[in-house]
């Protein structure tokens, strides 16, 4: 026993350790530092080596103080910013200079961050042609900026990209200072470790988010978050709240419990016979049984005890089939046949009802050994 806790210890140990070592590299969803399908490490790479550099902030004050006219801010889930944190990237968008891109803006936030802007539901199909003149979108062609939402507004000065069904997937906006631009992206795909390869994917990202020498990636925290609006706030279940290096962690618990299970289960192999360290006489162990029924008075279950283990062999001695010894219609008449003495009621006697005290009991075990006796000998 001592053993197996101290196996099991060491391969917790080892489960918690290698979740440990690993959860350092699995920061989560569009985290430029992520390696997950879902993260966005890939681009953040590409955009190192066109010297774009990358800062992570995950609240508004801080993305805000680090815009100017050389930074991009990218804000991944502009839905889920409360009111006050609105108003400062808004801010932010008007005064910098800068380029802002908003990833997947709903209704929710577009009234703060970008007025004159509206949704038009979700886009038919994922991969967009562009269709504009905008010099990134075309020299990156098809990209799959649909498969989410799509934009419509009247405000002049704006750039219409990748349309579905009529409206944009993709937005470019004018803002007030001179050079500065407001970019609505309405699919987060082309970000994504999982699909930054696939069609012109990766030239949109880089042309989008390099535009300038600084990235300020904005990851909302919990803080920042609006309490009760926003997809982002949607109850999560348990699974979704355990943090991926623990999931593995977990995984591999129960793959080491499932080992030891099986090293510690039953092994396969002829029967070990082990010496009993008391002999009990048949006769003892029948007395022993016998007491409990008469001190739980139970003489129904005493009286179907012994009619049933004499209705077998009695069967076995007048050639009834061991399947049919329970059945009056087959057992009674051939134990009748054998009889010589005087007559007897013998469906009473195998198939009869409950004696009513202790000496009918004892009376029907007298008679159907009597029986017995009689079928033997005859």
């Amino acid at each position: 026993m001592r053993r197996t806790a101290a196996v099991l210890a060491v391969l917790a140990a080892g489960a918690v350790v290698l979740a440990a070592l690993n959860s350092g590299t699995r920061h989560g969803h569009l985290d430029p530092r992520s390696a997950d399908p879902t993260g966005s490490r890939a681009v953040a790479e590409l955009l190192k080596e066109r010297g774009v550099t990358t800062r992570v902030v995950t609240t508004a004050r801080e993305a805000a103080d680090a815009t100017g006219p050389r930074t991009t801010l990218l804000v991944t889930d502009p839905d889920r910013l409360g009111a006050g944190q609105r108003s400062a990237i808004r801010s932010a968008i008007d005064l910098s200079g800068g380029r802002t891109v908003l990833l997947a803006p709903g209704d929710h936030s577009l009234s703060d961050l970008s007025p004159g802007v509206r949704t038009e539901g979700d886009a038919g199909s994922d991969d967009l042609d562009p269709r504009c003149t905008l010099p990134a979108a075309t020299s990156a062609g098809r990209a799959g900026t649909g498969g989410d939402l799509r934009y419509t507004t009247a405000l002049p000065g704006a750039t219409a990209c990748y349309p579905s069904g009529g409206h944009p997937t993709l937005l470019v906006l004018p803002t007030g200072t001179t050079g500065g631009d407001t970019v609505l992206l309405g699919s987060e795909t082309i970000l994504l470790n999982e699909s930054l390869a696939e069609q012109g994917n990766a030239s949109l990202a880089l042309q989008l988010l390099g535009s300038r020498p600084d990235l300020v990636w904005y990851l909302p925290s919990l803080a920042d978050s609006d309490p009760g609006t926003g997809p982002g706030e949607q109850d999560k279940s348990l699974l979704e709240l355990i943090p991926a290096g623990w999931s593995w962690a977990l995984l591999q618990l129960f793959l080491a419990a499932a080992l030891a299970a099986l090293w510690r289960a039953r092994r396969l192999g002829p029967l070990v016979a082990e010496k009993l360290p008391v002999a009990i006489r048949a006769s003892e162990a029948t007395e022993g049984r016998a007491r409990l029924y008469r001190k739980a008075g139970a003489r129904d279950r005493a009286a179907t005890v012994l009619r049933a283990a004499t209705r077998e062999r009695l069967a076995a001695l007048v050639g009834v089939p061991p399947t049919r010894a329970h059945e009056p219609a087959a057992l009674v008449p051939a134990v009748s046949a054998r009889l010589t003495g005087e007559p007897r009621d013998v469906a009473a006697l195998l198939f009869g009802t409950t004696p009513s005290d202790d000496a009918a009991l004892v009376a029907l075990a007298d008679h159907l050994d009597a029986l017995e006796r009689e079928v033997r000998t005859s």
